[in-house]
């Protein structure tokens, strides 16, 4: 008998076999797993050979296989369809990873067979790809502090492990405030609401029980509902509720676990070495330094701001000409910003959604990446790890390249936001293995579902992440797919973005849901009219995100963050109708995990690449120039984590760019 979680999956085309698992069996599995991965590290850095590239590095690579099969499996279950037991194992099972990790990288014995092969690496003649292997390895062994001892080691381990608690229990307060909240309404809020808004709320109120219609904190109902309900009342309490996610007092508040992470990340980076946690975040970054991070930053906030404040004058007209006295609150700008665009453009996205249904959308990336890179998708009988998910089988001229799957829908119990992640990376090492890659979105369920452009954009962001997966064509796991310095993952998801604006393939795909007649040519060219609008308000509320996220990694720690937060944005002059896109008790992104913490920033500096890079497309005269596709899959798509960031991008496109594409880009460069 096979174990559904330890050994080899079974389900089609290597899927995990979801219908074998049950929760009960995830916590024995974790035990096996570790268990099993503690014998392999063992039996690689007690080898009585000398060290080699293939019974060390290689080794490593090919270690705990086990571990990562249910890994996948879980952490994917705890953030799409969480529940009490795997909230429960996620709180327990996080610090024993991290313990275990520090087991790994504070094992002497491995670490001298890791220091003897680089001191003798010139000797060992080996490709590429495996010297930057093993660079990475001892890198990450080094920064995981192999080269501390006694005190200073014991409590470096105590302190990774207590990190992966708090971010733990961060998202899962996070996840608990959205999952609670819900406004329900009655017929006459309901007054100035699109129909596909009145469909979603409708489904969201019946999904959560409620005797009628519900706004509930998912961004593709609150969104929509802040743009155009005319209640300014209804719209200051739903506002209210999704900017006070993680900081409404009691249990899940998370203003003190905030400040204990920031402390805790402080004394890491000192005692590996380091003036603060932004230095040693971003030496291993392509900015490389926080002062680098500061100077792209500002030079585009100068812009965005001027920008902002004159269309918040605008807004603010607006507002008192509808008989409200006082100046212009947050809830207030989508709001007016929507009717401002319908009066100046003539376009009203509620009349754009009919033709975005989440089916044609899906169609339109895969079709794009077909024209580029060849592939093929073909849908997959398969049991999942929820009704709603979905997958496909991926193909190149008959070659499997891989299985994606797509969850799209917003559910009680599915962590806010979207993502790419995977249940399988890419490597040839031991044998040639194509990747499992899953999208995750919270679209609001209607029947049909349909999505607005925002939404969207965000599926086509996420499926870029996914092409970054599927093309992937390298040897080894630890430099594949999306394995790269963050500030250039997100180059390959951003830049296919472009692809969703392509009027070629909206006029293909972007039917009406109901008489499936094309998007009119009228629409679309006010679609395109009105592409750059609001941009001030949007990159100024995710550049003081930035630069709070920064602020805080620098130095010394904050003893108050709430209070360090008001200081940033104080300083840069940010309007106070604007604030951060991710406040602090709900950046997911920096306290969850270390992910992008000091490094939210590199959302921007791999846009100053994606708007460069599609450029190249511009230049070639056909935004599927063949041979474009072919020197952005050689180089950045199918090349992982293989060679350093600048130098891919320099192969791709001859040089690096500035930040002029970016700023004509975003309509951004008139008011610079």
């Amino acid at each position: 008998m096979t174990h559904p979680l330890l050994d080899d999956w079974t389900g089609p085309l290597g899927l995990p076999d979801f219908a074998a698992i049950d929760d009960a069996m995830l916590a024995p599995a974790f035990d096996s797993a570790l268990d099993a991965a503690r014998a392999e590290i063992a039996a690689i850095a007690d080898n009585p050979a000398p060290p080699d590239f293939a019974n060390t590095i290689a080794a490593l690579e090919l270690s705990g296989a086990a571990l990562d099969r249910v890994a996948a499996v879980f952490f994917n279950l705890a953030a799409t369809d969480s529940n009490p037991a795997r909230e429960a194992l996620q709180r327990d099972i996080a610090p024993k990873l991290a313990a275990f990790s520090a087991e790994v990288t504070s094992n002497r014995a491995l670490f001298s067979r890791i220091e003897a092969l680089w001191a003798d690496r010139d000797a060992l003649d080996l490709a590429p790809e495996a010297a930057r292997v093993l660079m990475l390895t001892r890198r990450r062994f080094v920064r995981a502090g192999a080269a501390l001892q006694g005190e200073a080691r014991a409590r470096l381990t105590a302190i990774m492990m207590r990190l992966a608690a708090l971010g733990t229990q961060f998202s899962q307060n996070v996840l608990a405030d959205e999952r609670d909240w819900a406004l329900p309404l009655a017929e006459g809020d309901l007054d100035g609401l699109p129909a596909f808004l009145r469909s979603a709320a409708a489904d969201a109120g019946a999904a959560r029980g409620m005797p009628g219609p519900a706004i509930t904190l998912s961004r593709s109902l609150i969104v929509p509902f802040l743009q155009y309900s005319p209640r300014r009342d209804l719209r200051e309490t739903a506002f209210a509720a999704w900017i006070a996610r993680g900081a409404n007092d009691g249990p899940t508040d998370n203003r003190a676990i905030v400040a204990e992470i920031l402390a805790l990340r402080h004394e890491r980076a000192q005692l590996l070495g380091y003036d603060d946690f932004a230095s040693f975040k971003l030496e291993t970054e392509m900015a490389g330094t926080p002062d680098a991070v500061r100077d792209l930053l500002m030079r585009v906030w100068a812009p965005a701001l001027t920008q902002a404040r004159a269309d918040a004058e605008a807004l603010e007209e607006m507002l008192h000409a509808d008989g409200h006295n006082g100046p212009l609150q947050p809830w207030d700008w989508r709001h007016y910003s929507e009717r401002r665009r319908q009066a100046l453009h003539d376009f009203d996205e509620a009349a754009l959604k009919p033709y975005l249904s989440l089916d044609a959308m899906i169609e339109a990336a895969f079709d794009a990446a077909g024209r580029l890179f060849g592939l093929a998708f073909r849908p997959l009988a398969a049991t999942l790890h929820h009704p709603d998910a979905r997958a496909w089988e991926v193909t190149r001229a008959g070659r499997h390249m891989g299985v994606f799957v797509g969850d799209y829908f917003a559910r009680s119990g599915k962590r806010s936001g979207a993502w790419c992640s995977t249940f399988r990376g890419q490597r040839k090492l031991g044998g040639d293995v194509r990747p499992i890659v899953i999208n995750v979105c919270n679209f609001a369920k209607g029947a049909p579902a349909l999505l607005s452009w925002d939404d969207a954009r965000t599926l086509f962001h996420e499926f870029g992440h996914a092409l970054h997966q599927l093309l992937s064509d390298v040897e080894h796991p630890s430099v594949a797919g999306t394995s790269v310095a963050r500030d250039f993952v997100e180059l390959p998801s951003q830049l296919y973005e472009h692809w969703l604006e392509v009027p070629e393939l909206l006029t293909r795909h972007a039917r009406h849901v109901e008489t499936g007649a094309p998007i009119p040519a009228a629409l679309l060219d006010r679609l395109t009219a009105a592409r750059t609008w609001d941009q001030g308000h949007a990159t100024v509320e995710y550049i003081a995100s930035a630069l709070v996220d920064l602020a805080f990694h620098e130095g010394s720690p904050p003893a108050d963050p709430m209070a360090r937060q008001s200081e940033v944005l104080a300083a840069l002059g940010a309007p106070a109708a604007i604030p951060m896109r991710h406040a602090t008790p709900h950046f997911a992104h920096v306290f969850s995990g270390d992910g992008y913490s000091a490094g939210y920033y590199s959302y921007m500096w791999s846009e100053v690449m994606d708007a460069d890079a599609y450029q190249a497309f511009e230049e070639a005269g056909d935004p599927f120039d063949p041979a474009t596709a072919r020197r952005l899959e050689e180089h950045v798509l199918s090349a992982g984590g293989r060679d350093e960031a600048a130098a891919l991008y320099s192969a791709f496109r001859g040089r690096m760019p500035g930040v002029e594409a970016l700023l004509r880009g975003r309509g951004l460069d008139k008011a610079a």
